[in-house]
């Protein structure tokens, strides 16, 4: 008797692709909304967290990147023969590795971190601030191109987090300047990459990815970028460092026996791993149908156990998240 091979059913977001319906590829970050809504949901989450001081301390981070991307100055954007050359490389325009940052970033960065230092009086994280906020630029620029490039050695961890801040709306600032600027007859700026892995604006790879509600992509899965917060969609149930549709599972992380689930944390679910196991890797992903709060960068750094009880199982990160980072990185001597 012939045996029938058994076939994964296919996701309603993968029958809506194959049946020819258009799904929005990229949702490009908005300046009015981005980092705001990042504020309140990492202010919703610290209640009752363990790692409440730190959500908050992001939140802080959070609130003072909205008011820098409420009024960024003009920046130097690429030209269409960039774009076009991009596009026809399969690269993205605004690679985070490679792309000649204008010197905006520094003075916003300066002015982040004026903006945040009385709201630290008496935070340990005041003293570190200050440090960043008082160095030369070409500290400035070493500690960014050692982030942008995964480079943890001569890597202040310490200060990690606040460079982050200010290359992140920097490279926001990019992304909304850049779609801004096209006309009826120029090159789109950003579109499909020959590397669907890795965000195709900014090259950077993503730090979670979300499920969506909404007329326009309910239930499409979208990977969100960890340096520019740009989303670009992929399919469910597909690992999103090798692409495997075998063996992908999902696992969320229950309260410890005998403690209550925070009514500030994300619904039951709402957070989960998809882990692989083609190639062991797996990446946290957000559902807006379980709580439509959620957002993609707060609920990650809130659900840190998560990631501990995959990474006790053997399973890799691919994502990152700029603003929590582990190694074994410290500063040059007499660099600050």
């Amino acid at each position: 008797m012939a045996v029938t091979p058994v076939r994964r059913l296919l996701t309603p977001e993968e029958i809506a692709v194959q049946a020819g319906q258009q799904t929005p590829f990229l949702r490009l970050p908005e300046r009015a909304s981005v980092f705001a809504e990042r504020q309140l949901r990492l202010r919703q989450l610290s209640a009752g967290h363990p790692m409440r001081d730190y959500l908050l301390f992001i939140a802080e981070l959070a609130r003072a990147q909205h008011g820098l991307l409420r009024d960024y100055p003009p920046v130097a954007l690429p030209d269409a023969a960039q774009i076009d050359a991009a596009s026809r490389a399969g690269q993205p325009p605004l690679p985070a590795v490679g792309w000649p940052r204008d010197p905006a970033w520094r003075d916003g960065l300066r002015r982040l971190l004026g903006d945040l230092l009385p709201r630290l009086q008496g935070s340990p994280a005041q003293a570190v601030a200050r440090a960043l906020h008082e160095a030369g630029d070409e500290h400035l620029e070493q500690q960014a191109e050692r982030l942008l490039g995964g480079v943890m050695l001569g890597l202040d961890l310490a200060t990690a987090p606040l460079v982050a801040t200010g290359l992140q709306a920097y490279w926001t600032q990019l992304v909304i300047s850049t779609e801004a600027t096209r006309s009826g007859e120029r090159v789109a700026p950003f579109g499909r990459t020959d590397d669907a892995t890795l965000c195709p604006c900014c090259g950077s790879r993503p730090s979670a990815s979300i499920t969506r509600i909404g007329a326009d992509a309910s239930g499409y899965r979208y990977l969100h970028c960890s340096l520019c917060s740009a989303q670009w969609h992929m399919v469910r149930i597909k690992c999103t460092f090798c692409e495997s549709t075998k063996g992908i599972g999902y696992q969320s992380a229950e309260p410890l026996p005998g403690h209550e689930r925070p009514a500030s944390s994300a619904a039951p679910d709402a957070v989960q791993a998809e882990t692989c196991d083609e190639c062991g890797h797996y990446l946290k992903v957000v559902h807006m149908e379980k709580d439509n709060q959620v957002e993609p960068i707060a609920d990650d750094l809130a659900s840190l156990t998560l990631d501990l009880l995959v990474s006790e199982a053997g399973r890799e990160r691919h994502g990152v998240n700029l603003l929590l980072l582990f190694g074994e990185g410290d500063p040059p001597p007499g660099e600050i």
